[in-house]
């Protein structure tokens, strides 16, 4: 484990932030790339429209899991939320969506974006997840053989793990993370052009993602909030339903057949 990726003379460089600051250039240099492959690059608006995601993304991400600090917190202030009170990477994609749709209307434009963020936003997050995986908690225990060990003083300093101070092994559940995240970039990058309705490129990202997010919340080892289930299992369960209905709609309306096939059924 490394909470502190080096030393800039007395200065210490926290590790899980230089991930997420490299997370977000890999994801808008690949977002500036993709605006240049469909002409859009001279267009100013798109970029009003990334930085409103980023600033819901940032807002949001920490806003949803404030009920954490506030209930172990005596005494909180808005600082010490801000700083102590934690982020999530789902409450930043729900931010990120809210922030980019308030952007899009205030600077006029009414079609949707979300297919330029696809692919940049799913690898950002894998490069932002290394971070995660060198100072968070690790996962649950396990007999697999690749489950990973953490020397228990470096163990024990890792929040909310009490497992990760017994030298036992455990899941490594951000690589599994991570290596979805970048799996998932490759089929999103395949689907590009294969997928004809605007906007349901970002739609698979959300589904797929939020899939296999509520599984491997079970090998994470985050605390329960009902029913057995995580805070982030619960706010899946409540929002992947809408994104299955948008699909099977859209399969009964066959807005994804073959340009040839729609003709003859037209």
């Amino acid at each position: 484990m490394r909470p502190v990726l080096f030393h800039l003379g007395g200065l210490e460089i926290p590790t899980h932030d230089v991930f997420l600051v490299l997370g977000v250039l890999v994801a808008l240099g690949l977002f500036a790339l993709e605006l240049r492959r469909r002409g859009l690059d001279g267009d100013p608006r798109i970029w009003q429209v990334a930085a409103g995601a980023l600033l819901g993304g940032a807002i949001f991400a920490r806003i949803s899991v404030s009920w954490r600090y506030l209930a172990r917190e005596p005494d909180p202030s808005l600082a010490g939320l801000w700083l102590y009170g934690g982020k999530t990477v789902l409450g930043g994609l729900a931010g990120a969506y809210l922030g980019a749709l308030v952007a899009k209307r205030i600077v006029g434009i009414r079609w949707s974006t979300g297919d330029l963020f696809a692919p940049a936003v799913c690898l950002g997050l894998a490069v932002g997840r290394i971070g995660c995986f060198l100072t968070e908690q690790i996962g649950t225990t396990t007999s697999m053989p690749w489950g990973i060990r953490v020397a228990s003083e470096a163990g024990r300093r890792i929040p909310n793990c009490p497992q990760c101070g017994l030298g036992v092994p455990m899941h490594p559940s951000f690589l599994y993370e991570i290596a979805f995240l970048v799996g998932l970039f490759f089929v999103l990058r395949w689907l590009r052009p294969r997928i004809r309705v605007q906007g349901d490129l970002f739609k698979v990202f959300l589904l797929a993602y939020g899939v296999f997010r509520f599984f491997v919340e079970y090998v994470r080892g985050n605390e329960t909030f009902a029913l057995g289930l995580s805070g982030s299992q619960v706010f899946l369960l409540c929002t992947l339903p809408l994104l299955v209905v948008h699909f099977i709609r859209q399969l009964l309306r066959h807005a994804y057949a073959p340009a040839s096939q729609e003709v003859a059924t037209t």
